[in-house]
């Protein structure tokens, strides 16, 4: 069997797999890694039909036919303009948003398990790139992963960590089979193994426990001379 002619990854906005890209161009040179940019719902679908091999999506998906190992947890803060209340303070809680309209995004991925915080602004834009938007135009305020608010970065705006938010959690998702080789070796690439670590083949090692080298006979030990007795 031929080997693929790729490794397909799929990844979700704010998602910056730059250094593992490198990672894996060291160790598979032969073998490039497609990059492909989707929504964490587009990646889910692609990896069941069989169009990407893996993604790194936000959680929750739903795990049906499915692996997913999470692989960190970023902060949640608030987007708002430079001249906004909030950015009197390092840091903001869901309290703070009682009076404020948030804006919700309908691809917005933060899980709320009391209800997200302020009051639903009356229009619900589509992405999160249009909210941003109507942040910048007065419309309301916008909760995000932080990597988001610095993807889509404007100079009239800025950001403050909302502490008491749900984090946004990114995990590798992938088929729920049998592993193949170079999926072995992207989830050990993301993991932060190394070529040498324990999953990577070892040398035989010489069944005597010797390194190879000739060995040197020990030099033969020379009996001293016998001293004869004088006559008297």
């Amino acid at each position: 069997m031929s080997a693929p002619a790729s490794f397909r990854l799929g990844y979700v906005p704010g998602v910056t797999p730059g250094k593992w890209a490198r990672i894996w161009a060291d160790r598979r040179p032969h073998v490039p890694l497609e990059l492909v940019a989707a929504t964490t719902a587009e990646a889910v679908d692609r990896i069941r039909a069989g169009g990407l091999d893996a993604g790194l999506v936000r959680l929750p998906i739903d795990r049906s036919g499915l692996h997913a190992i999470p692989l960190y947890t970023e902060t949640t803060v608030v987007v708002v303009p430079k001249d906004h209340l909030l950015t009197a303070a390092e840091e903001t809680t869901a309290a703070d948003l009682a009076a404020e309209a948030v804006l919700r995004p309908q691809d917005d991925t933060l899980d709320w398990p009391d209800g997200p915080p302020g009051r639903a602004a009356a229009y619900e834009p589509p992405t999160t790139a249009d909210a941003v938007e109507l942040v910048a135009a007065g419309v309301g305020v916008l909760v995000v992963p932080q990597s988001l608010a610095r993807l889509h970065h404007r100079r009239d705006l800025t950001y403050r960590p909302l502490v008491d938010a749900p984090g946004s959690r990114v995990a590798l998702t992938w088929p729920d089979a049998e592993n193949t080789e170079l999926m072995e070796e992207f989830i050990g690439i993301v993991r932060g193994r190394t070529v040498n670590s324990t999953r990577t083949p070892a040398a035989k090692a010489d069944p005597a426990g010797r390194d190879g080298r000739p060995s040197k006979k020990p030099a033969a030990r020379r009996t001293p001379p016998r001293r004869g007795t004088r006559r008297r």
